[in-house]
Parts: C-alpha cells; sequence; structure tokens
C-alpha cells in the first residue's frame, strides 16, 4: 500500500514540474517575442512641441482654481485644467489642455511645483499626452521643466519643455505662457 501512495505522489509532483516548466517556458518565449517585436517596429523619435498655456483664475469660468491655502503663499495649491492654444491669444485654436496642478514650493522665493499632463486634441497627437513634473521658478525668463512620461504617440517619452511668460496680469493672475517642448519617445 505504501507503494501505490508512493507512486501516486511521484505522478503527481513529476506532473506539477512539467506543467511548471512548460508554463514558464511559454511565457518567456511570449516576453522575448513580444519585447523582440517593439524594438523591431519602434525606432525613437525626437518631435518638437510648441503651444501656448491659458492659465486664468479670474471670472466666471476659471481654469485654475485654489485648492489649499489662505492667500498666496508657501504652500498655496492650485488645480488646472487650462486651454492648451496654437497662438498667444486666449482665444485662437484650442489644441489640448493642461490638466493637474501647481503648488508654491519656495518659503523665500517665487518657485512653482508644476505637476501637469498636456493632454492633446488635434493634430497627429490627438489622444496622446506628455507628463511635466518639475520646478518653474517663475520669475526667470525661461523655465526648464523635465518630461517624465507619456501616452500614446508619446509612450516612454522622456524630454523637456521650456516655458516663457508672455504676458501676466497681476491683479487677477490670469498668464500665457509659451511651451517649447522636445520630447524623445517611441
Amino acid at each position: 500500500m505504501a507503494s501505490s501512495h508512493s507512486y501516486t505522489l511521484f505522478i503527481i509532483i513529476i506532473s506539477f514540474l512539467l506543467i511548471s516548466i512548460s508554463i514558464t517556458s511559454s511565457n518567456a518565449n511570449f516576453s522575448e517575442n513580444f519585447l523582440e517585436s517593439i524594438t523591431m517596429m519602434r525606432m525613437e523619435k525626437t518631435t518638437h512641441l510648441h503651444f501656448y498655456f491659458q492659465d486664468v483664475l479670474s471670472g466666471k469660468n476659471p481654469t485654475a482654481v485654489k485648492i489649499i491655502g489662505e492667500g498666496i503663499g508657501f504652500g498655496t495649491t492650485f488645480m488646472i485644467d487650462d486651454k492648451l492654444t496654437e497662438g498667444v491669444e486666449p482665444d485662437s485654436k484650442i489644441i489640448g489642455r493642461a490638466q493637474g496642478m501647481y503648488s508654491l514650493a519656495a518659503q523665500n522665493d517665487a518657485a512653482l511645483l508644476m505637476i501637469v499632463t498636456f493632454a492633446f486634441t488635434e493634430w497627429s497627437y490627438n489622444g496622446s499626452s506628455i507628463s511635466m513634473l518639475g520646478r518653474n521658478h517663475v520669475f526667470d525668463d525661461v523655465r526648464e521643466m523635465p518630461i517624465v512620461g507619456g501616452s500614446g504617440m508619446f509612450r516612454f517619452a522622456r524630454g523637456y519643455a521650456l516655458a516663457h511668460t508672455v504676458w501676466f496680469d497681476p491683479k487677477t493672475g490670469d498668464a500665457s505662457v509659451e511651451y517649447n517642448v522636445t520630447v524623445q519617445h517611441f
């Protein structure tokens, strides 16, 4: 009786090992084939984008709203859904949205922490996006912030954004900011 139990246990262990090897083997092949096909199909590209960010804090339909903080000082945070336009004029063609937030992140300086996704609705980039995360020292003429990711045509994106404030209204806080973005992607 002991030998029939041993034989059954032996068969179960061997079956389990064969199934495990088969599953591991097929997953490894799938992964290798999948990665090779992506690498062969897609070569890295560099894309340059130029657009304007329309930040509106005033009026009936602001695109930036304060969500944290009293007054305007360290820690004050705004949630945004700003228009991205082809031209500097706020009523020029909309090519996407800047969605995310920015916070006053410096105690003794005018520097923002920007956490923004640029979601495009025009050009061949419709449905694609790039994400920016970095420090924006607002009194510098040109500020550089990193592009840390993307989706759609900008999958695996990395690069940088150069921001330049074209106009700013100190009474309302409204601004138009020019962005020149260089992004590498697959």
